[in-house]
C-alpha cells in the first residue's frame, strides 16, 4: 500500500517544503529547521539528566551546527575536518569529544593543541598514542554491544572491545598518566529493541564495580551513544518509551545517583527534518512478462541513499499521485549495478507514475547529504536547502 503522509510528516509542513521545492532542479534535500528544534526539545525533555553531544557526521551543515551551538549543545567529532568546522563557529573545545576510536597520532595531537580533552578509545595502540599526544586527557573506552539483529543500521565489530579488555585499557590509561573517565557503547543506529540498552548498561555496571573494587578506579561517565529512531517505514517505539525504559535500566543498575550520562544523537535529531526530492528518470520492464516495473530516479546509493545498502533503511516515499498502484523496483541513475535501492522489498507506487514525476523521500535529514559522493559518474554532491 502507498504510505499515508500524515504518519510521517505534518501535511502542512510537507506542503511548505513542496512549494519551496517547485522550481528547483532535482535531486536535493530540504531540511526544516523547526523540526530539528522540536526533535532536540523532545530529546532534552525525556532525558533531562543527560548531556547531548550531537553526532556531527549525521548532518554537518553550518546551518545545523549554528542552531545547535546556540542551544548550548555539545558535539561528537569524528575527524580534524569536523573539528575545524565546529571551532570556526566559535564553539569552545570543552564542548567537544573526539568520538572516533580510529585516529592518527597526529590528529590526536591536533585536537589536543586545539584544547579538546575528552577522547574515545578501544585499543592498546590508541591508548599509547593518546598518552603521548594528549597527556592528561580524559578517556572513555568503548565496549562491544550486541544490536546486530535488531538495529536497522548495525555498528558492531568495527568499534569497541570486550569488557575484560576495556578494564585492562582503563588500568593502562591510568598508568600512562591519562584520566580514566568512563565507558561508552552504541547499540546500533535505528535500534528498535530497547532491551539492547539494558544489556549494555549491565556490562557497564560490572566494569564500574570491578574497577572500583579491584583497582580503586572510580569511573564518572557513561556515554550511551545514539541509536534513537527516526520515522521510517519499519516502525519503532516513540522516543518517550525509549527514555522511560532506558532511565529504568540506569536506575536499576546505578540507583538514583547516576554517573554523568552522555548521549550522541544524530539520526533522532535530523532524520525527520529532511525531505529528499528526486525525479523519475526512466521507467522500464526487463521483459514483456516481467511482473515489476523498474523505476529509475536521479538519486541513488552514491548521491545520498547509501543506507539503502542491503535495503537496511526503508524511507517513506510519497508521490502525490492517486489511483491504482503496483509493486516496483527502485534504482539510481549511475552506471553501477550496485546502484539498486530496493529490489527485494517492494514499494508500491502509482501505475500512472511517469517520467519527470517527483518522488519525495521522507525522513532523510540524517546520513544523506553527508554520504553523497563528490563526482561519481560526474554527478555533483547532493544540494541542501534549509528553511
Amino acid at each position: 500500500m502507498p504510505i499515508i503522509l500524515e504518519e510521517y510528516i505534518d501535511p502542512q509542513v510537507f506542503e511548505k517544503i513542496r512549494v519551496f521545492s517547485e522550481n528547483k532542479e532535482t535531486p536535493f534535500l530540504v531540511i526544516d529547521t523547526a523540526i530539528v528544534n522540536q526533535q532536540l526539545e523532545n530529546l532534552t525533555h525525556v532525558f533531562p539528566y543527560a548531556s547531548i553531544y550531537y553526532a556531527v557526521k549525521a548532518n554537518p551543515a553550518i546551518e545545523i551546527l549554528t542552531l545547535l551551538r546556540d542551544k548550548d549543545i555539545n558535539f561528537d567529532i569524528a575527524s580534524i575536518y569536523e573539528l575545524d568546522r565546529v571551532l570556526s563557529l566559535g564553539i569552545s573545545p570543552d564542548r567537544i569529544s573526539f568520538g572516533n576510536t580510529i585516529k592518527k597520532s597526529r590528529d590526536i595531537r591536533y585536537f589536543y593543541e586545539k584544547g579538546v580533552r575528552m577522547y574515545a578509545t578501544d585499543s592498546e595502540a590508541d591508548i599509547r598514542n593518546l598518552a603521548k599526544a594528549a597527556p592528561g586527557a580524559r578517556i572513555y573506552v568503548r565496549i562491544l554491544s550486541e544490536g546486530t539483529l535488531t538495529a536497522d543500521w548495525p555498528l558492531s565489530r568495527k568499534f569497541g572491545c570486550q569488557a575484560d579488555m576495556a578494564m585492562d585499557l582503563i588500568i593502562l590509561a591510568k598508568d600512562l598518566g591519562l584520566v580514566p573517565y568512563g565507558i561508552s557503547f552504541h547499540v546500533g543506529s535505528q535500534q528498535r529493541d530497547i532491551g539492547a540498552w539494558d544489556a549494555a548498561i549491565g556490562k557497564v555496571k560490572v566494569i564500574f564495580e570491578r574497577l572500583l573494587e579491584e583497582d580503586g578506579i572510580e569511573l564518572k561517565m557513561i556515554n550511551m551513544g545514539g541509536g534513537f529512531p527516526a520515522n521510517y517505514i519499519t516502525k519503532a517505539n516513540d522516543l518517550e518509551i525509549y527514555a522511560q525504559e532506558i532511565t529504568r535500566f540506569l536506575k536499576e543498575g546505578f540507583g538514583e545517583n547516576l554517573p554523568k550520562i552522555i548521549l550522541e544523537p544524530g539520526r533522532s535529531i535530523m532524520g525527520n527534518a529532511g525531505v529528499l526530492v528526486s525525479e523519475v528518470v526512466l521507467i522500464s520492464r526487463k521483459s514483456r512478462t516481467a511482473l515489476n516495473r523498474w523505476i529509475y530516479t536521479d538519486v541513488g546509493k552514491f548521491s545520498g541513499l547509501i543506507e539503502t545498502m542491503a535495503e537496511s533503511i526503508k524511507y517513506p516515499i510519497y508521490t502525490g499521485k492517486k489511483g491504482e498502484v503496483e509493486e516496483v523496483i527502485l534504482a539510481g541513475p549511475t552506471c553501477d549495478s550496485a546502484d539498486i535501492l530496493y529490489e527485494d522489498y517492494k514499494y508500491t507506487l502509482p501505475l500512472n507514475l511517469a517520467i519527470g514525476d517527483r518522488l519525495y523521500w521522507l525522513s532523510t535529514g540524517a546520513y544523506t547529504n553527508t554520504y553523497s559522493a563528490v563526482e561519481f559518474n560526474g554527478f555533483p554532491p547532493l544540494q541542501s536547502y534549509f528553511i
